[in-house]
């Protein structure tokens, strides 16, 4: 029986990566997991802080491995809206789909700073229980630590240049 894809997303906060997991799902009919929405579900009100965020999201990640083992290795393509923006957060990703020799797409969304923020005050907007951390304080924290990636990590690497 042959694996579902594993198909995951790098891009800085408010680039549009849980948009365009949200399409590539439903176009490919993938089983999608976000993890804003464990991380609300699981922990409600608890993030208010990058460190916070760094915390729970800590939590929540081995048994959510191995659910995306699972549902890969059942053959179910699987798209997972959790962030790929360092390094360490890519080898997670990494080992996920290599410890099962499932096939995978990393999509880095290359957007500019200047749209982020624009499309995180939206969010804000349209999602009022994220105002606490959707902020351009948020952001500038963040983005501090994001590393795109390169060629030489080995991924099957999808580029979207929107910057």
């Amino acid at each position: 029986m042959q694996t579902g894809q594993l198909t995951f997303f790098c891009g800085k906060m408010g680039a549009g990566k849980s948009t365009k997991s949200v399409e590539i799902a439903r176009q490919s009919g993938a089983v999608l997991l976000s993890e804003d929405e464990w991380l609300a579900s699981l922990y409600p009100g608890r993030i208010q802080m990058l460190q916070d965020y760094i915390e729970y999201s800590r939590r929540l990640k081995p048994p959510i491995k191995k659910l995306v083992q699972d549902i890969l290795l059942a053959g179910t393509d699987v798209v997972m809206d959790f962030p790929a923006n360092t390094v360490q957060q890519r080898q997670w990703f990494r080992d996920i789909y290599s410890e099962i020799n499932a096939p995978h797409q990393l999509i880095f969304i290359n957007q500019s700073d200047a749209v982020c923020l624009e499309q995180i005050a939206r969010r804000r907007e349209s999602h009022p229980e994220r105002a606490a951390t959707d902020t351009e304080e948020m952001f500038a924290s963040v983005s501090k630590h994001f590393v795109a990636p390169t060629a030489d990590e080995g991924f099957n690497l999808v580029t979207n240049n929107q910057a």
